[in-house]
Order: structure tokens, then sequence, then C-alpha cells
């Protein structure tokens, strides 16, 4: 980030209260009453969306998908094209956060950017694709842990092959209930026991890669070359699908899912200190080191992978599911016994988890600053605070509809996927909404915070709302030919279901009440 003066408009918004911490004063600035203990500092912000990044989590729970859709080649190469255009949207929502950091984030800016007129529609469509978008993602990462978990059940009780226990879908969705529940049940602590497990998430996530990169590919007895990680293009069970672009492209899908989150650390700004510089630097440091972590845990475990048709098969000892299935041959091979490798996932397993804590947070503070504002119904009951300063209605209502959103898998897993592909897709238009008003209609009007881009915001702005547009349109391509309802990618009907329903309600209802941010400083 360019730290200075030389905003884009030749200006800087001034300080308020110079004995007051800067967040605060800004907050202030922009109506808001402190309702939120401002404690945490910026490593704790940057924690919070470090460990919903957590690159164990995006990779293990995709890992499958990289290796089907073009395999090391997507997966080594295409992490880094993902990794480059995040960071340019990162920059440009880091901009936009040091001029406007509150707990509201995303829907907060767009009103702020898109001008009186347009103030209210902004904010209510990027209000609810960001709210939907985070339960959405609340929903894959806890599901994700407990299919993990039925992973680890069945190999440590002999595994596919070895008459291990396969818990039902039922079971799972057990599994994922009880996760949910000691998140709600920890998110209702104070903030001070939240920015410890911020903090120990984010040293478990950087300790995890270091030790699994190294020892996967030094136990496994049989390694892939070199020449594999960087130049192997999987082709095989193409699905019809015979371009190597279009495999490629379907293969970054891991890669861009991963890196998704970070705008955890705008909904703790009313949280964090000198918010106005520590947000965006929470923003920028948290997927830059999840850019150089992710890709490390990517290397170490490709060269731990031989047969890639195997590891996809429903017919191995974990499955079908990937990296499950290389911790345990690894340790198989060398000590007859693949106990090691499960050691392994259970490291795994314990980040996905820290995973979860961090994303409760970043939704119950996003349904706080909604209902603040009284976009969402019975308004009034999630945003109220508890005595320890923590949204407490907010972080069950978050808790409860991620669930509902999950039992959705007990019909289908077509429409269970439709339902967490929001967690992408919606997220990063809710990302480049706001970073596309402030490169058109508030080009000239925007007044940068102290952490700004200078000269070059605008630009930075259109690369990012270029590459959301066409991610949009990548991930909503067929996954497979000919297209049938089970081949079909619904992610497309889920985005537009929701863009649908959204535009619906506003149409219908929301534009004669729904005034947009309202400020509280004087109630």
């Amino acid at each position: 980030m360019v730290r200075g003066k030389d905003g884009t408009n030749g200006s800087t918004r001034s300080d308020v209260n110079s004995s007051m911490d800067t967040g605060h004063a800004r907050l202030q600035e922009l109506g808001y009453k402190q309702e939120l203990k401002r404690d945490l500092s910026v490593l704790s912000n940057f924690a919070f969306s470090f460990s919903i990044i957590s690159v164990l989590t995006g990779i293990t729970t995709l890992y499958n998908t990289g290796l089907k859709f073009g395999g090391p080649v997507a997966m080594t190469f295409g992490w880094f094209i993902a990794g480059f255009f995040t960071m340019i949207v990162g920059l440009s929502m880091a901009e936009i956060c040091s001029s406007y950091p509150t707990s509201g984030g995303l829907y907060y800016w767009s009103a702020k950017l898109s001008g009186n007129e347009w103030a209210p529609f902004a904010s209510w469509m990027t209000g609810w694709f960001n709210i939907v978008g985070l339960w959405a993602g609340t929903t894959s990462v806890d599901f994700s842990l407990a299919q993990l978990l039925q992973v680890i059940i069945l190999l440590s009780t002999g595994g596919n092959n070895g008459g291990g226990y396969l818990a039902s879908k039922y079971v799972v969705i057990g599994f994922h209930g009880g996760i949910l529940l000691i998140h709600a049940i920890i998110n209702s602590l104070s903030i001070t026991w939240l920015s410890f497990f911020g903090q120990l998430a984010a040293i478990w996530n950087v300790l995890g890669v270091f030790v699994l990169m190294i020892l996967i590919p030094t136990v496994a007895t049989e390694r892939a070359s070199a020449d594999f990680v960087f130049s192997h293009f999987n082709t095989e069970k193409d699905a019809g699908i015979h371009s190597k672009l279009y495999i490629f492209v379907l293969g970054l899908l891991m890669s861009q899912y991963t890196l998704t989150g970070y705008d955890a650390s705008a909904h703790m700004t009313e949280e964090t200190k000198n918010a106005d510089k520590n947000g965006p630097k929470g923003i920028i440091s948290a997927i830059g080191v999840s850019i150089i972590a992710g890709w490390g845990y990517l290397l170490g475990i490709t060269f731990a992978v031989k047969n890639i048709p195997y590891l996809l098969s429903t017919d191995n000892d974990a499955g079908g599911y990937a990296i499950a299935e290389v911790f345990y041959l690894a340790f198989k091979s060398r000590y007859g016994s693949g106990v090691g490798g499960i050691i392994c996932l259970g490291i795994v397993a314990v980040a996905i988890f820290f995973c979860g804590i961090s994303l409760v947070t970043s939704n119950s503070r996003m349904a706080y600053a909604f209902s603040r504002d009284g976009a969402m119904p019975l308004s009034s009951l999630w945003h109220k605070v508890n005595k320890q300063e923590v949204p407490l209605n907010a972080v069950w209502l978050s808790a409860f509809i991620s669930f509902c959103m999950a039992l959705t898998s007990l019909g289908s897993s077509v429409a269970f996927q439709a339902m967490v592909s929001i967690a992408t897709i919606a997220l990063y238009v809710a990302y480049a909404l706001p970073i596309f008003f402030r490169v058109t209609l508030a080009r000239k009007s925007f007044v940068p915070g102290p952490s700004n881009l200078g000269r070059y915001g605008i630009l930075v702005g259109w690369v990012a709302v270029l590459w959301v547009a066409t991610i949009t349109v990548l991930f909503s391509l067929p996954v497979a030919y000919p297209i049938t309802k089970d081949t079909l990618n619904y992610t497309p009907v889920a985005v537009g279901g929701l863009f649908i329903l959204t535009v619906s309600s506003w149409i219908l209802s929301a534009r004669h009440w729904f005034k947009g941010p309202i400020t509280n400083i004087d109630t």
C-alpha cells in the first residue's frame, strides 16, 4: 500500500481528535457509536482473515478438483494466477477500508461510494451478497470438517477396503450441527478470547503447513519428480472436455475458493485499534502470507502424488478423498500402517475447526452491522450486544442459518454444491461492487484514508473488477459434457437465484423503507 497524503484527489480526510484512537475517531466521523470493544491489535486483525482463508482448509477440501482439472500444472501455476489477482482485489478493498473502517464493511462502502441516489440500492445488493456468501462459506467449511471426520473414522476403522465404518449422510449432518454448536458457544465469549483463538489459529495454520509440506513427501517411499509437479497436465477423466485451456480454468476454482474470506479484517475494524491503518494491513498481510504458505503446502503434497486416477477413485481406502489417501499411503508404504497419515489429517481438521470459528465471528459482525442499519428482518434483535460487548443474537443466528443451508445435503449433493458455490461467487461479487463504485461514480469524490494507492487506485480497481467478472463467468461454465441434470453446474442457478431474490425484495418492499446505513451517534 502507498502511504501518504497524496490521494487520488490530492487530499485525505483529517483526524478529528489526535488523542483518540484513529479508528474510533473515524467511526465517530462516520456517525456511529463505539459499541463493540476495541481491543484487537493489527496481529489479531490479520489472524482472523488468515485463519478464514486457511490454506489447509481450502486446498484440502478442493484438492480433488485441482487434481481432476489439470492436475499439478493447474494447481502450482494456477495458484499464483489466482493469488496475483486476489492481491489486486485485496489492495483495492484495503484502500476503501482505510477510509471507511466500520463493521458493515462492503455494503457500507457501496453506500458511501455510489452517491445519495444509488446508495440504498447499492448497499442493499452488496450487503445481501456479502452476508449470504458468508453464511454459505460457514456452511461449506464446517461441512467439509464433518466430511473429513467421516474419512478419519473410515481410515481409523480399517479403510474403505478393510471393512471400515463409513458414516451415513445423517451422521455427517449431525457432526456438522455439533461443530456449529461449538463454534457458536466459542463466539459467545468476549473478544479477548476470540482474539486468542484467532492468533492460535494463525500459528496453527503456519506450523501445520510447514510440518505437512516437509513431512508427507519425506515419509513417502515413492515421490513424484519435479517434472511431474511442474509440467504434468492431467487430462484423464476429462468428463468430455478436451480443451486444455478450459480444463485449466476449471482447475482455478481450488485456488480461488481458498483465497476468500479476507473481508473479515474489514468486519472486525470496530474492534481493532487504529483500524484505518490496521484494517488494511490485516487484509493485505493475510492474502500475502496465504499465497506463500499455500504454495508450499501444494508443492509438498503434490510431490507425494504418483497415481492420480487411483487417488480420485472411490475404491481407494479413503473413498476417493485424495489428500487423505496421499497422507495414508505415505505412512503405510513406509511403516506398514497409515496411523501417521490419520494424525496428519487431524492437523488439517483442527485448522478447519479454527477457520469455522473465525467465519462465525465475521458472520456475526456483518449481521450486527447490517441489522443496525435496519436491513434484516427483526433487525432490532440482531444488533443487540451483551455485557461483554458481543453481538450474541447475531452469533447464534449465523450458526442456525448455516446449519439450515447444510440440510440441503440430505436431499441432493447437487443442491448442496449449488448452495456452497455461493461462498465463492457471491463473496467476490460483494467485493467487486464497492470497488466498481469507487472507480466510476466516486472516481473524483473518493477521499482516501491513511493507507491508499495514490494515483494507481483507479487502475488497480478496474483490474480487480474485471477479474471478478471473469471468474464469475468461468466458474459458471459446465464441468462435464454432455450436460445432464447430474452434470450441470448449478452455480449460475444459485447465484442467479440470489440475485433475483435480492432485486425482487428491493422492488417489492425494501425500496420503500431501506435508506442505507443509518448513523446512531445521537441515539
